[in-house]
């Protein structure tokens, strides 16, 4: 059986990182990609001494127009098929939408919307038809709730998931499976570890490590499935949400937005 060789994007910290251990564990071939100086050489030596895969690792900055192309010509050169493509980098936010500046929001739209969509345009060019592809396209669930400090993120989220779903329909009879994985949060990063422990109750519940959202991930994608909620309460709360008329949607976000603004 042909091996396979998935593509991990953000990959050097966080969730990518998780990814990347997550498929080499299941003898995936890898290339990664990361930002310059992001630590991506080292996990690249970690998971070649630790796995019998083949790794690549490429480091660039993916809101560069050339940094597309770049990749698939230096798979092309190496003579590498990629067969499963993660979209995971992004850039998240917890904030006033007039704290940040402008160079900051062109970035994370760049990062969270233009990335994912022209990658995965360049990984169906390539992609062997006769051989089953898979896209893992990164949401989230703030893309389905509204949650105050996260207009912008949330917004580029809401957009996957519009292009994942439009994508799984145009290409349900292709031998491509694409899917949405919408986590609720993840301890990604040490200051988002310190926030998470604070929380109490429900939303406490729906805080889950990296490696455990990797690893339903992956089982999921590979099952073809089209969109995977990791927890059981974060699927609760999606089932919650269908069912919740507007008005007390509405009313509980404003609740919400007023505990924030008093703390």
């Amino acid at each position: 059986m042909q091996q396979l060789t998935a593509i991990v994007t953000g990959a050097s910290e966080g969730l990518g990182k998780s990814f990347a251990i997550e498929l080499a564990g299941r003898n995936i071939n890898l290339v990664l990609v990361a930002l310059p100086g992001s630590g991506l050489s080292e996990l690249a030596s970690f998971i070649r001494k630790n796995f019998s895969v083949k790794v690549s690792h490429i480091e660039t900055d993916l809101t560069r127009t050339e940094s597309y192309p770049e990749i698939f010509n230096y798979l092309q050169e190496q003579n590498i098929k990629a067969h499963l493509l993660i979209n995971n980098a992004g850039l998240g936010n917890w904030s006033w939408f007039e704290d940040k500046n402008i160079a900051f929001y062109k970035m994370q739209i760049e990062l969270n919307v233009i990335t994912p969509v022209l990658l995965t345009r360049l990984f169906l060019a390539q992609a062997d038809a006769t051989v089953t592809s898979y896209i893992l396209n990164v949401g989230s669930l703030g893309g389905l709730f509204v949650v105050p400090k996260k207009q912008v993120y949330g917004a580029t989220k809401s957009f996957i998931r519009y292009f994942t779903k439009c994508l799984q329909l145009e290409l349900h009879t292709s031998n491509v499976k694409i899917s949405l994985l919408s986590p609720g949060g993840i301890n990604t990063k040490p200051e988002l570890l310190v926030m998470n422990n604070s929380l109490k109750g429900i939303s406490k519940a729906t805080i889950l490590e990296p490696d455990q959202v990797a690893r339903i991930a992956i089982d999921g994608l590979l099952k073809g499935k089209k969109e995977i909620i990791p927890g059981m309460v974060n699927r609760m709360l999606v089932l919650l949400n269908s069912l919740l008329p507007a008005y007390v949607k509405e009313g509980i976000i404003k609740r919400r937005l007023n505990a924030i603004l008093e703390s």
